[in-house]
């Protein structure tokens, strides 16, 4: 059974931090890249990623605009998880954080994840 389970969110003040987890299972995780999306409250979910890892051995990396800077995305291969260190977080970053799973070596685009965790929750207060 393929599964993604999403750790680490919470709540903290703006200027904060915190790390999130996304640790996988039941697929071929070192042959994926590993994607973190957002929904704001009363949004739809973005559908470009905020940050994504790629699967291949150098593990390029994207970032938003809105986070490039204060976000910073790895993975290890060995525990199947991959972390998000989110810092000087805002307000505006308040959302359910979702990681999801591509095929794509460096997909931003949420039509090219096949495999998606149920998310964690980030409140940021100001």
């Amino acid at each position: 059974e393929v599964q993604l389970v999403e750790s680490g969110g919470g709540l903290v003040q703006a200027g904060g931090s915190l790390r999130l987890s996304c640790a996988a299972s039941g697929f071929s995780f070192e042959a994926h890249a590993i994607g973190w999306f957002r929904q704001a409250p009363g949004k739809e979910r973005e559908r470009e990623a905020v940050s994504v890892i790629s699967s291949s051995d150098d593990a390029n990396t994207y970032y938003a605009r809105s986070v490039k800077g204060r976000f910073t995305i790895s993975r290890d291969n060995a525990k199947s998880t991959v972390y998000l260190q989110m810092n000087s977080l805002k307000p505006e970053d308040t959302a359910v954080y979702y990681c999801a799973a591509s095929t794509f070596t460096m997909a931003t685009l949420e039509g090219f994840y096949n495999y998606w965790g149920q998310g964690t929750q980030v409140t940021v207060s100001s």
